[in-house]
């Protein structure tokens, strides 16, 4: 078998990177700088065709400024939200190079990312779904303190 179908001796070392969302075009490819910190540490100890990758998404990325409004939903949000049968969960919009749904980290590209975008705690949000629409409440925004 050839040596590109096989784990090398880094068993920890993904051998191919998350496939990521689509960017629409002439939209700027975003990423938090924890996220940026992140991709690069990940680079340090990747080889191979992992890093000539990793390298590639790097170089495409543009560290998003801080929002000046801190209780408006911008990238970079912490977002706490509750459903009408009373459930709360929380989500992370972030970059697509750094988007992991099942982690809570939803990519400022995403449905429900888009739709939260411009809103405040106490707003009410329609979100498309699967079973059909669904409206959430905004409980919280929060923004890391990172640079």
């Amino acid at each position: 078998m050839s040596k590109a179908f096989t784990k090398d001796d880094r068993p920890d070392q993904p051998l191919v990177l998350r496939r990521r969302a689509a960017l629409p075009a002439g939209v700027p490819n975003y990423v938090t700088a924890r996220g940026m910190r992140l991709l690069r540490q990940q680079l340090a100890s990747a080889t191979g065709a992992h890093r000539v990758e990793l390298e590639q998404r790097i170089a495409s990325l543009v560290v998003a400024p801080a929002p000046a409004q801190r209780d408006e939903i911008r990238f970079g949000a912490r977002v706490t939200l509750r459903a009408a049968d009373g459930q709360a969960r929380s989500v992370h919009v972030v970059g697509v190079d750094e988007a992991d749904p099942a982690a809570g980290s939803i990519a400022f590209v995403a449905p429900l990312a888009r739709a939260l975008l411009g809103h405040r705690r106490g707003d009410t949000v329609t979100v498309r779904a699967p079973g059909g629409a669904e409206e959430l409440e905004v409980t919280a925004v929060d923004y890391d303190d990172e640079p």
